[in-house]
């Protein structure tokens, strides 16, 4: 589980397929109301208070985006706390959770050495018969697939990935906003033969 700060009242978390896995859910469970994902939330919101000092009482709105064969983006944005009258915290009700669901197909891999991702490239090949996208952004390197991933081996492009790299917290459209585009298509094929 990897948490990040995206504004004052919002934090982002990253949670694998593993440590759902840990905690026996799926993920078509995480919009239910049942008690292991109460248990997972309640340990999301220690992680976030623990490495970021961010603290949720009262009216919370939970996003969260299920990726394929990687895990799930869970944002978490705070509201106003609830109090009486007498200016008391009503302790009864710690989370007010309002939670959507979305499903994405994009696959967003981030490599801190462009010689990890040109290495990714070369073992993924194989696998892939055209797609992707690479941008560089805050020293770092992306590679995207959304819908223009050919591959029937879905598990284990991302396997061979996740070896090289770790999936990304950064979404597209900040990728597409704030940083650089190095392939704007077929980007797998370029690395390859380009450094390869």
């Amino acid at each position: 589980m990897r948490v990040e700060r995206l504004g004052g009242d919002k934090i982002r978390f990253f949670l694998t397929l593993d440590d759902l896995i840990d905690r026996g859910i799926e993920k078509e469970e995480m919009w239910r109301d049942i008690p292991k994902v109460h248990e997972l939330f309640n340990d999301m919101m220690e992680h976030a208070y623990q490495e970021l000092g961010f603290e949720v009482a009262g009216p919370v709105a939970v996003e969260v985006f299920a990726l394929p064969a990687q895990g799930m983006v869970v944002v978490v944005t705070r509201g106003r706390s609830i109090e009486h009258e007498q200016g008391d915290f009503d302790h009864s009700d710690i989370y007010e959770l309002e939670v959507t669901m979305e499903e994405t197909d994009e696959i967003i891999f981030r490599f801190s050495e462009f010689e990890d991702l040109i290495q990714a490239a070369i073992r993924i090949q194989s696998q892939v018969e055209r797609g992707g996208k690479v941008f560089a952004y805050q020293d770092d390197y992306y590679l995207i697939f959304d819908s223009d991933l050919e591959t029937d081996h879905l598990e284990t492009v991302v396997a061979i990935l996740s070896e090289f790299g770790e999936t990304s917290t950064v979404t597209a459209a900040v990728l597409q906003e704030y940083g650089k585009e190095v392939f704007a298509n077929d980007a797998v094929n370029q690395l390859v033969t380009y450094f390869g």
